[in-house]
């Protein structure tokens, strides 16, 4: 094997739990020259977004191909092959998703895709980024938060399951009440599921209710939170590796990543800078 095609054949491959101690779901990155996957099937939903190059899929009796930008969707118990389509190879990002996932804000049980390639841009560009984001970090609240939110999406728009009722009076009510848990519980905060189950809503009311009360899902609302609990703990003059666990946040690079993102600075640099302040 040349050194190029060692560089070029890579796999990744992640778990995510939604929430925590919830069931696990997993994320694979892949970069094939030449790979061609034998004939095989999943107990799950395979969900894909194709990355780069071109691949071709044995799958009902024929071959379907996707291109960059395609979704794809392969269901449970289906046999196929996977390879490339041509000479430069093919990338993607998977996910395989039990089918309960597909079926919270549905209705019409297990949905069906008529058509395996799938072409909304919008929805392949938030899968791509929630994959992206959890396969570098894996934090279950906000696994939680996003891959159940788009996976409803993706049956609602796209296969034969007919949406659910998308109102969830006393929005307002049920996004103080998950607030105020998930500020109660920073370092360890409770699944969603399980908040859903003492509200008597369904995960995806729970979620439809949240953005429709504060406009951001609930892991973003926690990390926001999180950030204004380290910009105090910075001022006091603890660094950024202390600060983060101590708000909750993963690592380090997790807090970074999330200050930035609300304040536009680094926490580095924001402590230097309110410590030369004080100073």
């Amino acid at each position: 094997m040349s050194t190029r095609q060692r560089i070029r054949e890579q796999t990744y491959w992640t778990r995510a739990r939604l929430g925590r101690s919830g069931p696990p779901l997993d994320l694979l990155t892949a970069h094939f020259d030449q790979h061609v996957y034998a004939p095989h099937a999943h107990d799950e939903f395979t969900v894909g977004v194709t990355v780069g190059g071109s691949e071709v899929i044995a799958y009902r009796g024929g071959h379907i191909h996707s291109y960059p930008g395609s979704i794809v969707v392969l269901e449970p118990g289906e046999m196929h092959t996977g390879g490339p389509a041509a000479a430069d190879g093919y990338a993607y990002q998977a996910l395989y998703a039990t089918p309960s996932l597909l079926t919270d804000g549905t209705l019409g049980g297990l949905p069906h895709f008529r058509d395996a390639v799938l072409h909304d841009p919008e929805l392949a560009v938030a899968l791509r980024a929630a994959h992206t984001d959890l396969s570098a970090c894996p934090d279950p609240l906000e696994a939680e938060s996003r891959l159940p939110w788009l996976l409803t999406a993706l049956a609602r728009r796209h296969s034969t399951a007919r949406a659910s009722e998308d109102t969830v009076p006393g929005a307002d009510g049920i996004a103080r009440v998950v607030r105020d848990r998930l500020a109660d519980e920073l370092l360890d905060p409770p699944s969603l599921a399980a908040l859903a189950t003492d509200l008597g809503l369904s995960r995806y009311q729970l979620l439809r209710a949240f953005r429709t009360a504060t406009g951001i899902p609930p892991y973003a609302w926690l990390a926001q939170h999180r950030v204004t609990r380290a910009r105090s703990l910075l001022e006091s003059g603890l660094r950024p590796a202390e600060v983060a666990g101590l708000v909750g946040f993963a690592d380090q690079a997790h807090l970074t990543r999330w200050f930035r993102r609300v304040l536009g600075v680094t926490p580095a640099a924001y402590r230097n800078s309110v410590q030369d302040t004080a100073g």
